[in-house]
């Protein structure tokens, strides 16, 4: 099992920037072979935005690529979403992801972007 806390989230204006944080804790942590950040904004599915995999090259959404960096640190378990240059469009709720197998979901946290 593994549990995941968010945090970071908040209203920015565009053009700002924000770091979301993600830690993992439980007793199959060390399990854990995938972390990442998806959204979702009302009505739509939730999408991923950026995933780190053990053995695999980083993913990130077409839209994320260039703004976007995701950072692991395995020993801590956590990862953390910085998203430069925000927009209005990258309102959503962001949620932190983790698999061993099984997939584990954060609370979600809001990001607001508005002038």
């Amino acid at each position: 099992q593994v549990q995941l806390v968010e945090s970071g989230g908040g209203t920015v204006r565009p053009g700002e920037t924000l770091t979301l944080s993600c830690a993992a804790s439980g007793r199959t942590t060390s399990s854990i072979y995938a972390m990442g950040w998806f959204r979702q904004v009302p009505g739509k599915e939730r999408e991923p935005v950026a995933i780190s995999a053990i053995g695999l090259n980083t993913y990130y959404r077409d839209s994320a690529k260039g703004r976007v960096t995701i950072a692991r640190d395995n020993a801590k378990t956590t990862v953390d979403l910085q998203m430069d240059n925000l927009q209005p469009e990258d309102t959503a709720v962001y949620y932190c992801n983790a698999s061993d197998g099984e997939w584990y979901w954060g609370q979600g946290t809001q990001v607001t972007v508005s002038s």
